[in-house]
């Protein structure tokens, strides 16, 4: 039977995690702290929280023994990338259903990775760069600005705008201004 390691700091999230998985794995240990788990975790899968007080998740799970399937509320590009460079083998969003909490440790565990499908899209997005004009649209567009004011302040065609508009929900993957506008922002890129 797989081993799991549960470490959180919250206690409804390791009661609640105890409760939902200890019918499939046997629990090998439960830590609200990851100071408290490195030398004490002996498990084939650790679910391991990246918020946590003292040693963050992120600097634990090099430290820790076993596979490390991340299990937080943050989907920031920057920290699955850590997570996953730092050695951990699956990243999960803590909305994520019992059943597939269950099916990333059984793939864990067989020595594979799992990726959360929300997440999936910032590891394996082709990191398509924007130009200097991408760019400028996307900030006036943060600005508020419309089509004919950016065309205006760029000196551009109002078709010209729209093209750089479509270009952009290409390469960021967005289906409107506003998420457009957001993606840039969490990435960085405005």
């Amino acid at each position: 039977m797989t081993r799991v390691a549960i470490i959180d700091d919250h206690p409804v999230v390791r009661e609640g995690l105890v409760a939902a998985l200890e019918r499939k794995f046997e629990i090998a240990g439960v830590f609200s702290s990851a100071e408290e788990a490195i030398d004490r975790v002996d498990a084939d899968v650790i679910l391991l929280d990246l918020e946590l007080p003292g040693m963050s998740g992120l600097d634990a799970i090099e430290r820790l023994r076993g596979s490390v399937l991340v299990l937080t509320a943050y989907d920031a590009q920057e920290d699955v990338e850590r997570a996953m460079r730092a050695g951990a083998k699956g990243y999960l969003l803590k909305g994520a259903s019992v059943e597939e909490i269950e099916r990333a440790i059984k793939m864990i565990s067989d020595g594979n990775s799992y990726l959360d499908p929300r997440v999936t899209s910032h590891v394996l997005a082709p990191r398509q760069r924007l130009t200097k004009r991408e760019r400028e649209v996307i900030r006036l567009v943060a600005e508020g600005k419309t089509n004919k004011q950016i065309a205006d302040k760029l000196r551009i065609t109002e078709r010209t705008v729209k093209f750089h508009m479509t270009s952009l929900f290409n390469k960021l993957g967005a289906e409107n201004r506003a998420q457009a506008v957001a993606i840039a922002s969490e990435r960085h890129l405005i």
